[in-house]
């Protein structure tokens, strides 16, 4: 009962409150969303990517981290692949329900949970927490590899619906992420800090703006969507993404032979919703946005009850010895 709570107090009611905030200041005043959608996608992400993958190090023992990751992208692919085909949908509503169970919250879900599960009981010894900078490092690789799919395979996979897919590629090369990613990896390597020019400290106030403005647009989103109750589509979406993902996550980590707090944090991150940018390039896309709102509204709710079950199954599952 304590996790869930700390769980739905710092994290599921922070988002569902700026989440609100959208909700009432498009009632009130009727916000542009494409021009939010804009800025989300033009200044807020490729910032937030550049910023993280320029100033992350991350350890050698997170090469097996990186593959579990992209395992389980897969995974997530061909399940989504099987139920859409399986169900008949036509090629929008199919690459809408693969982004919405294939990239989750590794963000503003995943990060602060991540951080609030490992710097607190069990984890505490002697005052401190020795467990918590690996489980963020684990989180950060997640983190990297899900954002740079979601920009690119998720906006290729949005573009489908209505575009051939060479317009798709063509569409995600005109994204300044897709430039952001490779130009903070070389620039790493240059003998000069980028943290240390005048700018920087603007592109800090970018990055930390980035959880705020998504979950303001999908607020947004949210107050112009029709939901419908009886939502089979979203529902099999939320189920997979909740369920199913640290069903895969298990089977993924015994494969690999991974053991303790990366275990542990890999299980639980793996088990977040469906991330908001889902939402967010559906409407840039127009490709099914109301389905992907409720697949992220409702899977966001309904994460404060798995997420409590899955960080107790991964803490018996795989002790810290």
């Amino acid at each position: 009962m304590q996790v869930f709570l700390h769980i739905l107090n710092n994290n599921i009611v922070p988002v569902f409150f700026l989440i609100f905030l959208g909700y009432i200041l498009n009632k009130k005043f009727s916000l542009d969303i494409n021009t939010l959608s804009k800025a989300n996608f033009y200044i807020f992400v490729p910032i937030f990517l550049f910023t993280n993958i320029y100033t992350t190090k991350v350890p050698i023992e997170m090469i097996k981290v990186l593959i579990f990751v992209v395992m389980v992208l897969l995974f997530n692919a061909i399940v989504g692949n099987l139920i859409s085909r399986k169900l008949g949908y036509d090629t929008g509503r199919k690459h809408a329900f693969l982004n919405s169970v294939m990239f989750y919250n590794s963000a503003n879900v995943g990060l602060p949970l991540i951080t609030l599960v490992f710097s607190g009981d069990p984890y505490i010894i002697d005052g401190t927490t020795p467990y918590l900078d690996m489980a963020i490092a684990v989180q950060i690789t997640v983190l990297f590899v899900q954002n740079i799919t979601t920009n690119t395979l998720g906006f290729f996979n949005a573009g489908r619906s209505s575009l051939h897919w060479k317009e798709s590629i063509k569409k995600i090369f005109s994204m300044p992420v897709i430039y952001a990613i490779p130009s903070a990896i070389i620039l790493k390597f240059l003998p000069f800090d980028l943290t240390q020019i005048p700018i920087w400290k603007g592109l800090e106030y970018v990055r930390n703006g980035l959880t705020a403005i998504a979950l303001i647009t999908l607020g947004v989103q949210l107050s112009r969507t029709k939901f419908e109750i009886g939502n089979k589509d979203a529902y099999i979406a939320v189920l997979i993404r909740l369920l199913g993902g640290p069903i895969i996550a298990l089977a993924l980590i015994k494969l690999l032979g991974l053991e303790g707090i990366i275990a542990q944090a890999l299980m639980i991150s793996t088990s977040v919703p469906t991330a908001v940018n889902v939402a967010l390039i559906a409407v840039e896309y127009d490709n099914h946005p109301d389905f992907a709102s409720q697949t992220v509204m409702m899977s966001t709710i309904f994460s404060a009850i798995t997420l409590s079950l899955v960080i107790y199954l991964a803490r018996m599952i795989f002790p810290v010895v």
